[in-house]
């Protein structure tokens, strides 16, 4: 009995919530039993949380999945190896591979099929990984910025166990990797604002404005964090997930300007605003952030959202355009120069459409506009 309901304990979260709870005492951002944002997020009722379950699981509109197969650019080994210091590859939704100092980091993998606790239910992906998780190159670390399933996938975790230096993840999360088979000698677990150099690069977790679980019974039990990246000159700045937030400008004035920004654009609505943001939002954080070029992630692999899926590429281009953004929307594979970046093609709009018969189009261009409304 012991050892089932250890199991059910680690399956269902209950460990996880109590190992963060005695290594988190200290963090500024837990409050006792759980972890917290800086703006305490507002308490929805039943009514609403049953109102947007019903939506996405009833009233889906047909063109948020893509119609037919979305471009990518198919990556090899050798390829990698090849490749420059400095280069960066989106490899789906907010998985990104980055060579630095003859080095990979790779921030929150995802090779699963689906965004999901199962492996025939749930969101599923557009199109596969460019590369197969068995032909990565040796990873110097995973980067991760909190414990979602769109954002962890288990076995991709386990599978990078043996060919990873080291895990860098938020409070608690760490412990969920420790749980699975991780060798804790490799996982290194943050607070907010705190820093860690590794062969060269500095890496800072930071704040985000979000919230954490994989079950009901482990909700904020982990933190969240965004993740600033400096290889000397160099600064990138990854999101993770997070609502729109002042924070953006503390980071930019205590560690920016960014010469790179990987911001999420996508999976958003107006009815949560405080945990996803608008492409609008997005435009602005990178501006409070002091970054030069952005590039908008969190889009194109998952449908999580009521959204067309080619709206947030749309909508942020247009929005970037407007207040004189550099903007690089790659294909999933392309290779990016983050000394450098390239704008890339509009790569989306060569996708066939899914339209439905029974339901009004909500073409990006008659949806809204590149400056719709906020929610």
């Amino acid at each position: 009995m012991n050892s089932v309901s250890g199991f059910l304990g680690r399956a269902l979260g209950f460990t996880a919530a109590r190992r963060g709870r005695e290594l988190s005492r200290t963090s500024a951002q837990h409050d006792g039993e759980r972890f917290r944002n800086a703006r305490p997020r507002p308490v929805e009722g039943f009514g609403k949380t049953l109102r947007i379950m019903w939506n996405m699981l009833f009233r889906k509109p047909a063109d948020t999945v893509p119609g037919g197969a979305l471009p990518v650019d198919p990556l090899t080994r050798a390829q990698l190896d090849a490749a420059p210091d400095r280069s960066l590859y989106r490899l789906g939704h907010s998985t990104m591979l980055l060579k630095l100092r003859g080095q990979f980091w790779l921030t929150d993998p995802v090779f699963a099929e689906r965004a999901s606790p199962f492996r025939s239910v749930g969101p599923k992906r557009f199109h596969a990984p460019p590369i197969a998780l068995a032909d990565l190159p040796p990873l110097r670390g995973v980067i991760l910025s909190h414990d979602h399933y769109d954002h962890l996938d288990r076995d991709t975790v386990l599978a990078l166990a043996a060919t990873t230096g080291v895990f860098l993840t938020p409070l608690g999360v760490g412990d969920r990797l420790i749980e699975w088979g991780i060798d804790p000698a490799k996982v290194r677990q943050f607070d907010w604002w705190q820093t860690d150099s590794i062969d060269g690069l500095t890496l800072t977790a930071t704040p985000a404005q979000h919230f954490s679980g994989r079950s009901l019974f482990d909700s904020n039990s982990t933190l969240w964090a965004s993740w600033v990246i400096a290889d000397d000159d160099l600064r990138v700045f990854f999101s993770g997930d997070t609502g729109y937030f002042d924070g953006f400008k503390t980071i930019g004035d205590r560690l920016g300007p960014f010469d790179v920004t990987l911001i999420e654009t996508g999976a958003y609505d107006a009815q949560w605003p405080y945990v996803h943001m608008q492409p609008d939002d997005t435009v602005q954080a990178h501006a409070d952030l002091r970054g030069r070029w952005l590039v908008p992630i969190h889009n194109g692999t998952f449908d999580l959202a009521m959204h067309q899926w080619q709206e947030p590429f749309e909508r942020v281009v247009g929005l970037a355009a407007a207040r004189g953004i550099p903007l690089s929307t790659p294909r999933m594979g392309e290779r990016v120069d983050l000394a450098a970046p390239h704008r890339g093609e509009r790569w989306w709009r060569n996708v066939p459409d899914v339209v439905d018969a029974k339901k009004p189009s909500r073409r990006w261009f008659s949806c809204r506009s590149a400056g719709g409304a906020n929610s």
